[in-house]
């Protein structure tokens, strides 16, 4: 979501604009994140290690060629299902899912927020890559999958988003979250009266577990003037709010994960501080994602039904399991899937009016 318009962006969106060459060529010459790590899906523990230091990790070769052919295809067939709405006035949307021009949300486009319904994205919810690295990062093979979107940008996008998180912190410690701190090695202490956590373990407890992890799969190699993302280290447990763009300083503008290569993916700790930086290149940037939390996460929130039954039937018994709360009864259709538009007076519309 952009909360702040970026003031440093050039003015015309036109490819050889003087202002757009000008940060083409910066970019050239400084984009990218100094000593980027990139690990094997053999790599587990690393990656893990990674992951809790940083916040996230990339890991190469996540999807076969053939997975990524299927995902290439399922997003550009998306993508062409949002484009074909027309614009208001003739135009097209400014505001396009609540994002600066050029840019979009897979999941915020669906009117059921999700794109569980399409098997390009559900059949990506059991990976024989993904499945040890979350088990290790998670403690646990019981964690759950929670949604699947993720998000592009086109050529022409030239602002950079404004420095987020996707999801504050729950701020609730059920006893099933502690246990999970318990088995990370997470020291704890409670008080000798009440046998409630100290504010120290709580703090603790609360850096090394995250509520949701999501995992951004690329569908191209990340270059310096692609719109390449871009992630703060170690911010994850910050109790501090992200810069505003004004404010940004450039080694975080600069900080973004180029090298990273197609079929890799980015494993992200939903509240580490990211954003999209400027498409200046002639292709389109999408990244389609999978979000998965601790089996703790049912105890505080309720889960939607966006994967229908008939596609939950085509999992391996591993990703029926894990998506079990997201399918729907036989014979539903979950509310709002396969209606695609940028405005969510348009999705809630197309919502009210199904039967």
């Amino acid at each position: 979501v952009q909360r702040q318009a970026d003031p440093r962006a050039p003015r015309r969106r036109v490819y050889d604009d003087p202002e757009v060459v000008a940060l083409r060529n910066h970019l050239r010459e400084h984009n990218g994140m100094n000593g980027l790590e990139i690990c094997d899906p053999s790599e587990v523990k690393r990656a893990a290690r990674i992951f809790r230091r940083d916040g996230f990790v990339v890991v190469r070769d996540l999807l076969t060629s053939n997975e990524l052919d299927d995902w290439r295809e399922g997003c550009a067939r998306v993508l062409r299902q949002i484009l074909e709405i027309p614009g208001r006035d003739g135009r097209k949307f400014l505001n396009e899912t609540n994002r600066l021009p050029h840019r979009y949300s897979y999941g915020s486009s669906s009117a059921s927020r999700q794109l569980l319904h399409d098997p390009a994205w559900a059949s990506k919810v059991d990976l024989p890559t993904t499945t040890p690295i979350l088990t290790e990062i998670f403690s646990t093979r019981d964690y759950l999958v929670v949604g699947s979107g993720g998000d592009l940008c086109l050529p022409g996008a030239i602002e950079y988003q404004h420095l987020h998180t996707d999801g504050s912190e729950i701020g609730e410690l059920p006893p099933s979250r502690i246990a999970q701190a318990l088995s990370l090695g997470v020291e704890i202490e409670r008080d000798a009266e009440s046998g409630e956590l100290d504010a120290s373990s709580q703090r603790r407890v609360v850096e090394r577990t995250t509520p949701m992890l999501i995992i951004n799969f690329l569908m191209t190699d990340l270059t310096w003037e692609n719109g390449p993302i871009r992630q703060i280290p170690a911010t994850q447990g910050s109790a501090f709010d992200p810069p505003l763009p004004e404010e940004e300083p450039e080694w975080m503008r600069l900080s973004t994960l180029v090298g990273a290569p197609a079929g890799a993916g980015v494993f992200r700790d939903n509240r580490a501080w990211h954003g999209a930086t400027p498409n200046l290149s002639r292709e389109i940037r999408a990244m389609p994602n999978v979000e998965y939390a601790p089996p703790w996460i049912a105890d505080v929130r309720e889960f939607r039904q966006t994967m229908p039954h008939e596609i939950w039937e085509t999992l391996s018994p591993r990703g029926q399991h894990i998506s079990r709360h997201l399918k729907t009864d036989p014979g539903e259709w979950p509310l709002g899937a396969g209606v695609m538009h940028p405005l969510a007076s348009e999705r809630l519309k197309a919502k009210e009016t199904q039967p």
